[in-house]
């Protein structure tokens, strides 16, 4: 397959949206979005990795984009490991998990339960965040209920929360993190409920993680965003003590979203390190 979107069922009859490119027969890479995005965060990333030589799968997280919206209103970490197991035999047995935020906390957890990735990689996400910034990134995300009148004032929001990143002079690139509803306003592209919906107490992936018996086994890169609000010394130390062999990706000028901050070195880092751990070939 190359340069398609398709749907991948999951449980309660629900379907993920994702693109898909590159050699379907090659390693597998599952790329993961954060919460409150979409996977055109990962739309270089997917370029690349298919000229890469690898078969990347890059999927909307059930409630965000063009998957589906649950049902019953179930955002938990293991609906949504169970929705990564159901992606993953999508491409071939050996693949990687790319995760960022909220992606890569799915990845650790279905790593946790079971999913046995060839490499995983964690983007500017460890078990032990930091809970300012957690706190942070919350109140940003349910500080506008109501959605925008306009592009302009969801623009002039994201600048207020994260000033060192350029204002865009295009607009249009934030269609698709937000849907227009009928009533004109621009609302995220994601389901409400999912933020008030009970997501896990951060001590559960704590908890997981000290179950773990993958941490010694697979080859880990972290990649961390030197300005993160979510991942400081503290939480990169945790997560060294869990994963002896990890492998620490700094990169400068980048907050917690970095592959939007730094793509080319991010992309670059992340093709380097599967190239090693993960031959395309």
């Amino acid at each position: 397959m190359m340069g398609e979107t398709i749907r991948i069922p999951i449980a309660g009859g629900l379907s993920l949206a994702a693109d898909v490119a590159g050699p379907a027969e090659a390693p597998t890479v599952i790329l993961g979005h954060g919460g409150g995005q979409t996977r055109h965060s990962w739309d270089k990333a997917e370029e690349q990795l298919a000229k890469a030589g690898y078969f990347a799968i890059n999927y909307d997280l059930r409630g965000h984009g063009d998957s589906d919206w649950s049902t019953d209103g179930d955002y938990s970490l293991e609906a949504r490991a169970d929705d990564l197991a159901a992606v993953a035999r999508v491409g071939s047995p050996t693949f990687a998990l790319v995760g960022a935020s909220l992606g890569g906390i799915t990845a650790m957890v279905a790593a946790s339960r079971g999913l046995s990735p060839a490499a995983l990689v964690l983007v500017d996400i460890v078990p032990k965040m930091s809970a300012r910034g957690v706190a942070k990134i919350t109140a940003f995300m349910t500080g506008n209920p109501d959605g925008f009148a306009s592009l302009e004032a969801a623009a002039d929001a994201i600048s207020a929360y994260y000033p060192d990143r350029p204002r865009p002079k295009d607009l249009s690139g934030l269609k698709k993190n937000l849907r227009q509803g009928g009533d004109g306003r621009w609302r995220w592209h994601w389901d409400p409920s999912w933020m008030h919906s009970p997501r896990g107490d951060p001590r559960e992936l704590l908890n997981i993680m000290d179950a773990a018996d993958w941490t010694d086994r697979v080859p880990t890169l972290l990649v961390r965003g030197m300005k993160s609000d979510i991942v400081d010394d503290d939480g990169v130390e945790d997560l060294r003590r869990r994963i002896p062999k990890l492998e620490i990706a700094d990169i400068r000028g980048a907050g917690h979203m970095v592959a939007g901050d730094k793509n080319d070195e991010f992309n670059g880092a992340v093709i380097d390190f599967l190239r090693r751990v993960m031959p395309p070939t």
